[in-house]
């Protein structure tokens, strides 16, 4: 009986251990729930490490859209937009237009086809001083690239800035233009042919870019002759000018400045100058008249950069 009553206290006993202490099939789930986090944190990355990956993909990212803006920039700057016009292969296309201010900065290099301009625009601003902006003018009559490359003296054919003769780079620091519109060549044919005036010009301008820089540099081209004017024997005519408008046209994409093809709004539609532009039909035949600084300015406002 006593050994009944001992058993039946031992087997109570160890009944009551393993209820709690719990099976070993619940001991090794609770194990692995607990570890379970533990797992998943090892194999994924610290919010540390994921904001660091992520901030490097922006990095990356942004990189990337700044260099991509970047070259469109100096694309933009060093080639300017343009497109065929007639038969140039390479000139400023029409762009919306500009307002009067658009001028404020600007400076007008030129003979006297662009000594014309500069009287028809100070006539213009008698009634209307908002006309063409600030734009100044530095124009000569006989004045051509390589001429306007000679020393200044009181005899030069440098115009006047300020009532003082300087060399044009001079004369464009001093005016604290911005925008360099440069008309040249008429004079320089007979002297220097097409490809030496091509030269002087390039010559000229990077003078002028040495002592300003910053400049944005315009090329207009050479206008045309009328048709009564345009002699073949002679070295200044149509055929001539335009092969130097053709040349200048390609340094300028290689140089990465602007050529405004003028020759456009101002030819007959046969390569010469319309009759009714022309002030001088039984002279020189190359002078303006106000109706064709009319149609120059209006090409100058809807050609920008």
């Amino acid at each position: 009986m006593k050994l009944r009553i001992v058993s039946f206290f031992l087997a109570a006993a160890l009944l009551l251990m393993t209820a709690c202490s719990g099976s070993p099939s619940e001991s090794s789930s609770g194990g692995e729930s607990s570890a379970a986090p533990q797992s998943s944190e090892g194999t994924s990355q610290s919010p540390d490490s994921s904001s660091d990956s992520s901030e490097e993909e922006n990095s990356q990212s942004q990189a990337s859209q700044a260099e991509s803006s970047a070259s469109e920039s100096e694309s933009a700057s060093s080639t300017p937009q343009s497109g065929p016009d007639g038969e140039i292969p390479y000139a400023l296309p029409e762009s919306t237009r500009a307002a009067d201010s658009y001028f404020d900065d600007a400076v007008f290099i030129g003979d006297s086809v662009s000594l014309k301009l500069e009287r028809y625009t100070t006539q213009q601003r008698s009634s209307n001083p908002g006309f063409f902006g600030k734009a100044q003018f530095l124009t000569a009559g006989s004045m051509g690239s390589g001429n306007a490359l000679e020393a200044p003296s009181s005899d030069s054919i440098h115009p006047l800035y300020n009532g003082q003769k300087m060399a044009l780079a001079d004369s464009v620091k001093a005016s604290g233009a911005k925008k360099v519109y440069i008309m040249l060549g008429m004079n320089d044919m007979a002297v220097y042919g097409v490809d030496g005036a091509v030269s002087n010009m390039e010559t000229l301008i990077e003078g002028i870019l040495e002592k300003t820089p910053d400049a944005q540099i315009f090329v207009e081209s050479a206008t045309p002759l009328v048709a009564s004017k345009n002699i073949s024997s002679h070295k200044l005519n149509n055929t001539n000018l335009f092969s130097y408008n053709q040349k200048l046209s390609a340094l300028c994409k290689e140089k990465g400045w602007y050529f405004v093809n003028v020759w456009s709004t101002v030819d007959d539609g046969t390569g010469n100058l319309k009759t009714s532009y022309c002030s001088d039909p039984d002279d020189m035949g190359i002078h303006f008249t106000d109706a064709g600084c009319e149609a120059w300015i209006e090409y100058l406002y809807t050609h920008t950069a």
